[in-house]
């Protein structure tokens, strides 16, 4: 029999367990899920390419570990009825027996609902954002039409609620795209800073659980709270990971947390006024069709441009003692075309680590006038600073030997900013920009 034979009915049988896990008829779900094992360890017997045996193995690990749980529970199960039937009196007290079995049955199948319902509750709790990030609009570089859109979306609704009404709705679903450290998730930051609302920050590894269906309801509790806390956002970075385009090949609890996504995203029976959904992702055309239409907004955050890239420098210079003039930020933001934001910020971290290196290195230091480490405001005369080995007053000594009150480092220079310019490499392609220009030109618009 061929590989192809083996593999066919195992996913068949692995289908079907799953719906009748799906049903609570866990007895013959147990035996499709083993049924379903046995045909994948058979290809695997048979499979001699390494990639596809490593897929098989992964598959029998997953369906073996819901096969336990369910062992698991069935024998607990049988443990309590026997126990149940040890303790039960005679036939007299049988029917009211009976009836208080049932209700007692009902209370503990309620609680046992809301105790889960707790847990799920619990575990996403992490994600709600109560103390707000110390990032403001004007701390964003540039991407004035992402954050014109953001705040008509969030902003303008809460503080002037007379500017939506009738068929006049704020949006519901905003998505924001381009190449990764343009700055999405820096913006969704200052969403949550500026807001008035409650932030559930989400990322895939609080959703996906390795327990069957308790991914879409995580899903449905994290929409919950949602409605229960509005006005509140619910963003989701890289949203790809969670709703990717569906193919026939993926598996059933893949396809069913698209689906409840789907549900909860178009509010179906529920009151979705108040609730913003906010996606981040660096790969938009991998979304599923459904749920980019979800997404009423979708807004390309581009690569930034040389004024953006000028107000970076200085961004992420901040405080740091330096000699930089006005003229050597426009030459830095000329240099950088191509760079992203994140990319900026690692050249620029770079740039500051050149004293601390000079420091290092240094053979020969030279006492200078300077602040003191200790108070600011003093200046002291026997501070220590690197020098080259032929300048007056210079004294050969490692760093090591310096008193650490007493160093005083050299501030950052433009050419510190052009020697880390030397090794740095912008992340992003041109092959790269155009998938993603011509993602805008067909379903997006630019930020």
């Amino acid at each position: 029999m061929s590989y192809v034979d083996f593999v066919t009915p195992a996913i068949q049988f692995a289908k079907e367990a799953t719906i009748l896990d799906e049903n609570k008829d866990y007895d013959k779900a147990s035996k499709m899920y083993l049924k379903s094992i046995e045909h994948f360890l058979t290809a695997l017997k048979h499979e001699t390419q390494e990639k596809k045996k490593e897929m098989l193995k992964r598959k029998v690990e997953e369906l073996f570990e819901r096969a336990e749980t369910i062992k698991k529970y069935l024998n607990e199960q049988k443990a309590n009825e026997s126990g149940n039937n040890g303790t039960e009196g005679g036939n007299g007290g049988s029917r009211s027996s009976s009836a208080a079995s049932r209700t007692k049955n009902k209370n503990n199948g309620n609680n046992k609902e809301k105790d889960e319902e707790a847990e799920l509750a619990g575990s996403l709790e992490s994600a709600i954002i109560a103390e707000k990030p110390d990032v403001k609009w004007d701390d964003v570089a540039g991407l004035e039409g992402a954050k014109e859109a953001l705040k008509e979306a969030v902003i303008l609704p809460l503080r002037f609620p007379q500017l939506f009404t009738g068929k006049r709705t704020p949006w519901a679903g905003i998505l924001l795209y381009g190449p990764p450290g343009t700055g999405k998730s820096y913006l969704a930051k200052a969403v949550a800073s500026e807001a008035n609302s409650t932030f559930i920050s989400i990322s895939s590894s609080d959703i996906m659980s390795k327990w069957q269906g308790e991914s879409e309801k995580l899903v449905r509790q994290l929409f919950k709270i949602a409605r229960e806390r509005k006005p509140s956002i619910i963003f989701i970075d890289e949203i790809d990971s969670l709703v990717s385009t569906r193919s026939d090949n993926e598996n059933e609890s893949s396809r069913r947390i698209k689906t409840e996504f789907l549900v909860q995203m178009q509010g179906v029976g529920k009151d979705a006024g108040g609730i913003l959904v906010l996606g981040a992702t660096n790969i938009p055309w991998g979304l599923d069709s459904a749920i980019r239409r979800r997404f009423e907004r979708r807004i390309y955050i581009p690569l930034p441009d040389l004024p953006a890239r000028r107000v970076m420098f200085k961004i992420h210079i901040g405080k740091t003692p330096h000699s930089l003039q006005k003229q050597d930020f426009e030459e830095l933001a000329k240099l950088t075309e191509g760079y992203s934001g994140s990319d900026i910020s690692i050249l620029v971290r770079n740039a500051l680590m050149e004293p601390v290196r000079t420091c290092q290195i240094a053979t020969h230091f030279k006492r200078v006038r300077g602040p003191s480490i200790e108070d600011p405001d003093l200046i002291s005369d026997d501070m220590l600073t690197p020098c080259s080995p032929g300048a007056p007053g210079a004294q050969e000594m490692s760093l090591t030997q310096v008193d650490p009150k007493k160093l005083l480092p050299p501030i950052v220079s433009f050419k510190d900013f052009l020697k880390a310019l030397k090794t740095a490499r912008p992340s992003v392609s041109q092959s790269d920009l155009h998938e993603y220009v011509k993602f805008t030109e067909d379903f997006g618009q630019e930020g």
